[in-house]
Formats: structure tokens, C-alpha cells, sequence
């Protein structure tokens, strides 16, 4: 039984009139920068997610990054990110002129601890970004707290984490604004690079949408400077078709989640994802972890079963950031986890045989190993 890290093709099937319609519909049209396909979308997600404004734009980098640009991030300011997420979180603080600020990971959850978040805070600290990982929200109460006790904006980093809840609020929606990737793989994919915004802010709103478009709200009255990230119509259109299914892929992603703790919960060699309390966890990924991923991850391929690393090396240990002379030491949990995270296959359409397949062969593995 081959089982493939994520089915798109089993999705597409799923739903392929729809998505055929969608692509042909703009095509048809000849509408393929802007038009109401991407209005459409964006009121569509707004009524659906519960947010005042979404502006879609290329992809969920340029998101974080006109995110800060707008909030006036520069040069001399610091921003507080997490350890352990892609790259994107980190490089856009970069790309304002500012410089990043690691915080390490929670032992349990694998998102920023907040509990040693304020000791990364000084005076030239200007806000933080919260990254929602694998599906699952951070603290993000503790951590609001602890950005308005210091005066400090708070951005979600969403990519991971559509409709994901903590205390019944979705991510994206404590902080200032909240930052999507719409990427293939994601739990709302499109079938290229896209991304989104949201915000209950009129005011960040309109200088995130003007930035996002040259730096006009229409041609040719360009008030600033700004950048080229529009989101594709064509994607924007087959973002439509999907949306109306998210809620119901979410829940069974969630089912299918159980269904992995029920199998996987007698394998005293690996570590199942914990569920932080008073959360909804819409579980992008599942992740395990294993003293043995290497050894685990050729024997499930040679078994047919597609697996992924997120990520293998944590962020202040890439060479990218050898500049801030961090070392694994000063970030111990991130640096553990690099070695022994394994995501197994996860998306709404897997079935319990393919899921108690995934299982058994990870029993087999373990079978014997201390």
C-alpha cells in the first residue's frame, strides 16, 4: 500500500468539477490580474473566518513582510520570532532592515514558549511574531499579555494553522494581523503560490493592500512606494472552490488524528503530538518523534509510505543566521527536536486502513529497539 505524504490528486478528485469550473470560468473571462474572482475570494474568507478585512497577496512571506513594512519596522528595531519554524518567519524581519530574535520551543507543544519570551525584550524591541506550528495555536493569550505589557505588536503567523482555535478565538484574530500561506500542501491550498492577510484594522487594511499593489489603491495614484504581490486570480478562483470544504476537511483531519493517537498510542519509542488544553488543533501535520528518524524514515519509504522533516535544522542554526553566533546550546529543545521530528502522512481524505497501515509499520520498526 503506497501512502503519499499528502494526495492532492485524491483532493482534485474530490472536488474536480468544482476546480475545472473555477479555472476555466477565469480563463474565459480573460481575467487573470485582480478582477472580482480575488473580491470574491477575499469576502468569502472574511465571512467564513470571522475578520473585518482579508487582502490576498503572492504568498505567506510577502504577507509577514508588508505586515511589518506597514507597521513601520526598520532599521535599529528587533523582532521576536521562534526557533523552530521555515525560514520566512525569520527572513522577513531581515528583509525590513531589523534584526531577528530567537525565542526556543515548548517541550511539549513545539511552539514558542512563552515563558521565556519577555527575557528576549529590550529597548529596541518592536513586536513579536507568534508562529502557529503543525496546526496547533501558541499561548497566544500569555503572549498578547506579555506584548501589551511592553508596548509591542503581535503578528500570527498562520500558514500551519487555518481555523485553528485556542479559547474558542481562531488563529490570527488576538493580534494585530495574522499572516497566511495558501501553498499547495496546506490545509487550504491552491495550486501555486498565494498567500493573505487579516485583520480587523481599516487602517493597517488599506496600507497593507496599497503596499501589496505598488502603493496604490488604484491606477496610477501611487502614494508610496511600494511592491508587486497580488494574489493570481486563477489561484484566487480555485481558493473559492476549495474554500466551502475547509471546515469539513478540518474535522477530518482531526478524526484521522485520533485515529493515529488510538493505533500509535502503545509504541512506548515514540512521542505522539500533545493537544494543548482548551485548544482546536487542525492538525497540518502530524508529527511524531523517534530517537531512530533516519533509520525510521528509509524503512517507511522502502514500505511505500511517504514522510517529511519540519524542520530539520532549527532557525539560529542554519549558516544563514551565523552572524547572530547563536549555538544549539542556547536553544536546546529546538535543537532536539531537529534531530527527532518525523511528520507522517496526514490529509482529510486518508482512510483508517491506510491509517492503521502507517501504524503497523511503525510497530514493526520499533519492534525490538530500547
Amino acid at each position: 500500500m503506497n501512502i503519499p505524504f499528502v494526495d492532492l490528486q485524491a483532493q482534485y478528485q474530490g472536488i474536480k468539477k468544482d476546480i475545472d469550473k473555477a479555472i476555466t470560468d477565469v480563463i474565459a473571462e480573460t481575467a487573470f490580474i485582480g478582477g472580482h474572482f480575488v473580491k470574491d475570494f477575499e469576502r468569502d474568507f472574511e465571512s467564513l473566518y470571522g475578520v473585518k478585512h482579508m487582502i490576498g497577496c503572492a504568498n505567506g512571506t510577502d504577507a509577514l513582510y508588508i505586515l511589518m513594512k506597514m507597521l513601520g519596522v526598520g532599521p535599529g528595531d528587533e523582532v521576536i520570532t521562534v526557533a523552530n519554524s521555515w525560514i520566512s518567519s525569520s527572513e522577513t524581519i531581515t528583509q525590513t532592515g531589523a534584526r531577528p530574535v530567537f525565542v526556543d520551543v515548548h517541550p511539549e507543544y513545539y511552539s514558542l514558549d512563552e515563558t521565556l519570551l519577555e527575557a528576549k525584550i529590550n529597548s529596541r524591541t518592536r513586536g513579536v511574531i507568534a508562529v502557529h506550528l503543525q496546526g496547533q495555536m501558541c499561548d497566544i493569550a500569555a503572549i498578547k499579555a506579555i506584548c501589551d505589557k511592553h508596548g509591542l505588536f503581535l503578528l500570527e503567523d498562520c500558514a500551519q494553522s487555518h481555523f485553528s482555535e485556542f479559547r474558542g478565538v481562531r488563529a490570527g484574530l488576538t493580534g494585530v494581523a495574522g499572516s497566511f500561506s495558501f501553498y499547495p500542501g496546506k490545509n487550504l491550498g491552491a495550486y501555486g503560490d498565494a498567500g493573505g492577510i487579516i485583520t480587523n484594522s481599516d487602517e493597517l487594511a488599506e496600507k497593507c493592500r496599497m503596499f501589496a499593489n505598488h502603493g496604490a489603491l488604484k491606477k496610477p495614484d501611487h502614494r508610496i512606494e511600494g511592491i508587486n504581490s497580488r494574489l493570481d486570480t486563477i489561484q484566487a478562483s480555485i481558493l473559492s472552490a476549495k474554500l466551502p470544504h475547509i471546515l469539513e476537511w478540518t474535522e477530518a483531519r482531526i478524526r484521522n488524528a485520533g485515529l493515529y493517537d488510538r493505533y500509535l498510542k502503545d509504541i512506548p519509542q515514540i512521542c505522539l503530538p500533545r493537544v494543548r488544553p482548551e485548544s482546536k488543533h487542525s492538525f497540518h501535520l502530524y508529527m511524531i518523534r523517534t530517537p531512530h528518524r533516519v533509520e525510521l524514515m528509509e524503512y517507511l519509504k522502502a514500505q511505500g509510505i511517504e514522510t517529511a522533516v519540519h524542520y530539520p535544522v532549527a532557525l539560529p542554526n542554519l549558516p544563514a543566521y551565523r552572524y547572530l553566533g547563536h549555538s544549539p546550546a542556547d536553544f536546546p529543545v529546538a535543537s532536539r527536536l531537529q534531530n527527532e521530528i518525523l511528520s507522517i502522512p496526514m490529509y482529510p481524505e486518508l482512510t483508517e486502513p491506510m491509517i492503521a497501515n502507517v501504524a503497523e509499520k511503525i510497530r514493526t520498526f520499533h519492534s525490538g529497539r530500547r
